[in-house]
């Protein structure tokens, strides 16, 4: 019940970061043939990072069990922004780190492949590609930063935690080809994993006066993303 708990949030928020993909991909006009190494590599970068955060997580726990209500005020403000928040407010030409790489690196101005790296006259240069690469880890590591929180709160058992990261991430890459041109129909969803994240905080914030069963949580969880889900469906239908 646990891992199904923490499956479902972990899938549910990475679905969010399809949005963002989306916007990156658009703005490196990233060619569909090379979406998917790009994706992989993300991915695999994101196994390490997030078990890197979990270690991290784990440890503060159990050393300071009281830094749980910090996580759970953090997870509410976050489902509050993230209501607020809208995709056209990302812009990837703003990002710090972009502009860093592009100040401190040789780019070439053009695509060549599907690799990160080429030589030119004896030096060096990275691809639009390792760009892309890049801001999608670093999308991820912020992402990171709210969900580990999240799955902390429906169990301490490490290996369900990381499982749970784990297999909610693999399928990412299909879920993305499978979603990225309809992404702009689920008008509601980040609604649903804003309440989420906003009932997970509370949880944690309760946690000392009273558990919320995993099986509770799991209903609440599939309720607000379905019908995050449904409204969305209903609203393109009657928008069309």
């Amino acid at each position: 019940m646990e891992f199904l708990t923490g499956y479902l949030i972990e899938k549910a928020l990475s679905v969010d970061n399809l949005f963002v993909f989306i916007i990156i991909f658009s703005y490196f006009s990233v060619p569909r043939a090379y979406k998917h190494k790009v994706l992989f590599w993300g991915i695999v970068g994101a196994l390490i990072m997030r078990a890197i955060f979990i270690a991290i997580g784990a440890l503060l726990l159990a050393q300071y069990h009281w830094i749980i209500y910090p996580f759970g005020v953090f997870l509410i403000a976050t489902s509050i922004k993230l209501v607020f928040k809208h995709s056209s407010d990302i812009k990837p030409e703003n990002n710090l780190l972009l502009k860093l790489m592009k100040r401190f690196m040789r780019v070439t101005d053009t695509y060549h492949g599907e690799v990160f790296w080429v030589t030119k006259a004896g030096k060096l240069y990275a691809t639009p590609l390792f760009l892309v690469l890049v801001i999608v880890e670093f999308t991820d590591l912020v992402f990171a930063v709210d969900s580990i929180p999240a799955i902390f709160a429906i169990t301490a058992d490490l290996f369900i935690v990381y499982s749970s990261n784990i297999f909610a991430m693999i399928g990412l890459r299909s879920l993305y080809f499978a979603l990225a041109s309809i992404m702009d129909k689920f008008q509601y969803l980040r609604i649903g994993l804003a309440l989420v994240l906003a009932f997970i905080g509370s949880k944690m914030l309760i946690s000392g006066l009273f558990k919320i069963p995993s099986f509770i949580s799991l209903v609440v969880v599939v309720m607000l993303i379905g019908l995050s889900i449904v409204a969305s469906l209903l609203f393109a239908r009657v928008k069309s």
